[in-house]
């Protein structure tokens, strides 16, 4: 089977899938990367959407610009957030003297004087804590204010059985817990913010304030930590996943002060995973908390509950398999000490789902098991076509030999390697790059395959900058990381897209 078989050029800013909700678009060339990224606006004019929290959805802009013209706020930025808890939490961070509250007909937000410091300042906040308002809320908002003419239709679940429908799989994700011990969030981003808060909160009122980071993590989390515990002194980044020696230390150092450690497994995008079971006992054993993040893989492939005391998993991420829908979820380890007071905390701080995206959530996850199955069949091929490769300089996934051995201790069965292959090319990125026919743009975990330069999206202010460069050059990371999320086209086709793609290199 050939590639253009199956697979066809995206043109620029095409959503990905093609639905108004989409979570990903096309960026089909490393021009078109760079573009969007230093906001050219020969570039910018094609991308109507884009990742929900790197950018504001349509319905949200235009439910915005409305709101902003009927309020006489004219010199005033707003800002739509997911509940009236995260505008609280966006004034304190911007501060009672720079933002005021905003509420109207059951929406809530923040305005502040217009002023790009502090609207790239509470992008940013809102960003890292997931706390954007959802594009179906702001469409159905805008139908109800005459502003569009319909909802898109879209299959769902009924709202009495939308929940039961998710929760019953998530059960079967998350064995030996149940429906109070797992907690639905409006994203991915949001349920890493609920987990750490939470748990910061409850350790700070002990006195432990030191937090861990375990390897290099998804960009917000990182971020997320950096800004949020009590003093600079008070985050410890170790990049070494298998380095236990420097988290013994680590640990020891902080001694009753640990509040706990993030990390993901496997990595984004490394896709290394660390000896859970015993970073796990160095960390309980010193007080602290651990807070997994399995979205990589997803939790249908890798068992790290019983190590942890809060798992915060991305449901954007195969469970919502179309691309058209963010969500996230808390879950508690029912077996740890502070496992009630974990549950009621969150209980209390949680940011809830979006009506309509749990009932598009529910019309979706029944695929779960079936997509992480498939996705896993291919992603087997395709690495074993590309460590075979002459064209591959580097090659990350889950089985590569640093950590092969410690993913086979969380792995759920022998197949189950995940969808997400990162690799670089030998020689220059972009010919490859420009070549390649397989949907190009963010995101992953979806029933297609996407491909993007990850460092160039995620970390581009490190990649123009020689220190920027040296800084992700430390944690193992190169400026032209392809990260790959292997859908479930057929092998052959994806194959034969890399190897047309190779061809350009030489």
């Amino acid at each position: 089977m050939t590639a253009s078989s199956v697979f066809t050029p995206l043109p620029l800013g095409q959503r990905i899938p093609d639905s108004p909700h989409a979570v990903s678009c096309s960026l089909p060339t490393m021009r078109d990367v760079i573009g969007y990224e230093e906001k050219d606006p020969a570039i910018a004019r094609h991308l109507t959407s884009g990742y929900p929290r790197f950018m504001l959805h349509p319905y949200v802009r235009q439910l915005t610009a409305h709101l902003v013209q009927r309020e006489n706020l004219a010199g005033r930025v707003l800002w739509l957030t997911t509940t009236a808890r995260m505008a609280d939490d966006l004034v304190a961070w911007l501060g009672p003297s720079n933002a005021r509250r905003f509420e109207h007909d059951g929406l809530q937000g923040v305005t502040h004087a217009s002023d790009s410091a502090l609207s790239a300042q509470a992008k940013t906040c809102l960003q890292n804590a997931g706390g954007f308002l959802s594009s179906r809320e702001a469409e159905d908002h805008l139908f109800r204010l005459g502003l569009i003419p319909a909802v898109a239709p879209e299959t769902t679940v009924s709202l009495d059985q939308a929940e039961p429908t998710v929760q019953a799989i998530l059960g079967r994700a998350y064995p030996g817990t149940d429906d109070t011990d797992r907690h639905l969030t409006p994203n991915g981003m949001n349920a890493i913010f609920a987990a750490w808060r939470t748990s910061a909160t409850l350790q700070a009122s002990r006195g432990r304030t030191v937090w861990i980071q375990l390897g290099w993590l998804y960009l917000d989390t990182i971020a997320l930590l950096k800004r949020l515990t009590d003093a600079p002194t008070d985050y410890l980044y170790l990049p070494d996943v298998n380095d236990l020696g420097a988290l013994a230390a680590a640990c020891r150092a902080a001694g009753d002060r640990l509040g706990g450690l993030v990390t993901e497994a496997p990595t984004n995008p490394l896709v290394q995973t660390s000896d859970i079971a015993a970073v796990s006992d160095l960390v309980h054993a010193q007080g602290g908390h651990v807070i997994i993040d399995p979205t990589l893989v997803s939790p249908f492939n890798v068992d790290v509950l019983a190590h942890a005391d809060l798992i915060a998993n991305s449901l954007t991420k195969y469970s919502a398999s179309e691309g058209d829908l963010v969500a996230g979820a808390v879950i508690v380890n029912p077996d740890r000490s502070d496992a009630a007071t974990l549950r009621r905390h969150l209980r209390a701080t949680v940011d809830p789902i979006y009506s309509r995206d749990l009932q598009r959530l529910a019309a979706q996850i029944g695929d779960y098991e079936e997509v992480v199955a498939r996705t896993n069949a291919n992603a087997t091929a395709v690495v074993d076509f590309l460590r075979n490769h002459s064209g591959v300089a580097e090659l990350y996934w889950s089985g590569q030999p640093a950590c092969a051995a410690n993913y086979d201790k969380i792995a759920r069965h022998p197949g189950a390697v995940g969808s997400i292959i990162s690799f670089r090319v030998k020689g220059p990125l972009a010919p490859f790059y420009d070549r390649l026919v397989l949907p190009k743009g963010p995101s992953f975990g979806m029933k297609n395959t996407l491909i993007c330069p990850f460092i160039y999206l995620a970390h581009y202010d490190l990649v123009r900058s020689e220190a920027g460069r040296a800084e992700l050059a430390a944690s193992g990371l190169h400026p032209e990381l392809l990260r790959l999320a292997v859908g479930g086209e057929p092998t052959e086709a994806i194959i034969a897209a890399l190897a047309d793609a190779f061809a350009a290199l030489g």
